[in-house]
Formats: C-alpha cells, structure tokens, sequence
C-alpha cells in the first residue's frame, strides 16, 4: 500500500462489455448455479428482460482495482451493497476514493469508497473499503 493517498484521490477501472460467459465463469468458481444467471428461458418466463450477474460477480470486479490501488495484504474491511443488476452487454467502471487518512503511532489506515457504474452512469454497487499500513 502506498502511503502517499490524498483524501479525494480517485483510482478508476473500466471492463466490458460483459458477456453471459463472465456469469457463467463466475458461477463455476462460486458455486452459484443460480438459473437466473445463466438460462434465458427460464429467466424470461420469471419475468426478466435477460440473465444477469451474480451481485458477487459485481463485488469482484470491483476488487480487482481494491487490490491494485491497496494491495490485498493491507485490506482489513470490504463492504459491498448491491443496487441494481448487471446485464450483458454492460460496461462497468470502478471506482475508489480516498475518503479518510488517519496516521496513528504504528500504523496508517486509509478510509475509501467502492462505486461501480454502468455504461449509462447508473450505480450497481456501492460499498467502502479500510485498508492499513
């Protein structure tokens, strides 16, 4: 982790577009067999316009760039909060903002917020991130 963050310093990462293959990798490394995310008849008979993302698929996204910016030996919290679905077709931006820095006696702990956005700016998941040194 670097020790030169500034509070408001934002990192970002842009992939996609997503394909229903991602869910379809992510469900085989997950376990998470859900229908939903893979079977278009069944998800259009349920109602959806098409299958969508497992909201951990989302959350791992967004760790990818967690990990560059803090290093995953550093992470000591990573909350996530899922707010709309992912499609295919999706493009997806992360975003990480330095929130907080707080320089203590042994150790330094850095505050700041997860955002992941669409292609049309609409947030699908927000969450936050503690990261020490």
């Amino acid at each position: 982790m670097s020790t030169a963050y500034t509070v408001g310093e934002t990192f970002t990462e842009t992939i996609g577009p997503i394909d229903r293959a991602d869910f379809v990798r992510y469900a085989g490394a997950s376990g998470d067999f859900n229908r939903i995310h893979y079977d278009e008849p069944f998800v259009t008979d349920a109602g959806y316009d098409s299958v969508f993302g497992q909201g951990m698929f989302t959350a791992g996204v967004a760790s990818g760039l967690v990990r560059e910016v803090f290093g995953l030996h550093a992470l000591t919290e990573y909350r996530t909060r899922f707010v709309a679905q992912v499609w295919p077709g999706d493009t997806l931006t992360t975003t990480v903002e330095i929130e907080a820095i707080e320089a203590g006696a042994e150790e330094t702990s850095v505050e700041a917020s997860v955002t992941v956005r669409n292609q049309d700016d609409e947030s699908v998941m927000t969450g936050s991130v503690v990261a020490v040194r």
